[in-house]
């Protein structure tokens, strides 16, 4: 059967002639951040991958449509989020039956990115464990579990449980390289107490250890990741602080369901007086640079 994913004609052009490819999620831009923030991240993610001579693909469900790279019209479309719904792996089929606009989440980005041979991806911090609901589990795990691609990420996001989600990697043989760090970064901090075992100060490093991964055959993600930039990460014990408030807001107004992430990312930011989008939005062009080096440095050793 032919493929149900659509490709933009600059995607599929780099795609084909061997170039760099970087795919983007949607969601961060639709509902993770608010306006006029998203366009801000947007733009600094675009420009970064294209510092590096890699070629962007922000990955969405279009009309019905499964797309790895947005035209501008959509992107702006995307941007206003006039009526885009939230979907994961497991809801693409349905936001294609309706024909509907779906900003993709970690795990259905690495779905479509991964379904027309895009090897990089970046985003800002993976889903995981639940704090309050050990039982919720990101599906973004699930799917870096059996998504042979490279992640860049800042870790996973602060609201969750971290120590809980370094389990859960470790579980499912996903492996984790510190890029010029020793621990797992926790989205909004440099800090987390969690000991990483590989640490890679080098690209080149990290692209060899990810061919020794798949000419083993290995089906999960490799996973990179690094703290956000000095001038913005927040002090664990601050981001802590506001997290646990901002939960116990969340308890009280009832909260729940796919509702929490983003009530809990704009608590977070309320209570460190907009300390945590500023990192947010620097650790997402950092990632897309990191991101965009990498699938250069693939492509060349091919």
């Amino acid at each position: 059967m032919p493929s149900p994913v659509r490709v933009t004609t600059r995607v599929a052009r780099a795609l084909r002639d061997g170039d760099a490819v970087v795919a983007l999620e949607s969601s961060v831009l639709a509902q993770g951040l608010p306006v006029p923030q998203n366009r801000d991240a947007a733009i600094r993610m675009l420009a970064a991958v294209a510092s590096s001579g890699a070629v962007a693909a922000i990955t969405a469900v279009v009309g019905g449509c499964p797309t790895v790279g947005l035209e501008a019209d959509e992107l702006e479309r995307f941007l206003r989020r006039d009526g885009v719904r939230k979907v994961s792996a497991r809801d693409v089929p349905s936001a294609v039956a309706r024909l509907q606009d779906g900003a993709t989440t970690v795990a259905a980005s690495l779905m479509l990115a991964a379904s027309v041979g895009v090897e990089v991806f970046a985003t800002g911090g993976i889903g995981g464990v639940h704090r309050d609901a050990p039982f919720d589990i990101s599906a973004d795990l699930a799917e870096l579990a059996r998504t042979p691609m490279i992640v860049v990420c800042a870790g996973a996001k602060s609201i969750l449980d971290l120590s809980a989600t370094w389990e859960r990697l470790e579980s499912l043989g996903i492996p984790v390289v510190g890029h010029r760090t020793d621990e797992f970064p926790g989205f909004f901090s440099a800090e987390t107490g969690i000991a990483l075992d590989t640490r890679m100060d080098d690209v080149a490093d990290i692209v060899a250890l990810y061919r020794a991964h798949r000419a083993l055959g290995r089906t999960q993600s490799v996973l990179v990741v690094q703290p956000p930039p000095p001038g913005v990460a927040l002090p664990r014990a601050s981001v802590e602080s506001a997290v646990g408030e901002a939960q116990s807001d969340a308890r009280r107004d009832g909260v729940k369901g796919a509702a929490v992430t983003p009530y809990l990312l704009a608590a977070v930011n309320r209570l460190t007086k907009g300390g945590s989008m500023a990192a947010n939005l620097a650790l997402l062009e950092q990632n897309a640079a990191l991101a965009g080096e990498l699938a250069t440095l693939c492509c060349a050793r091919r």
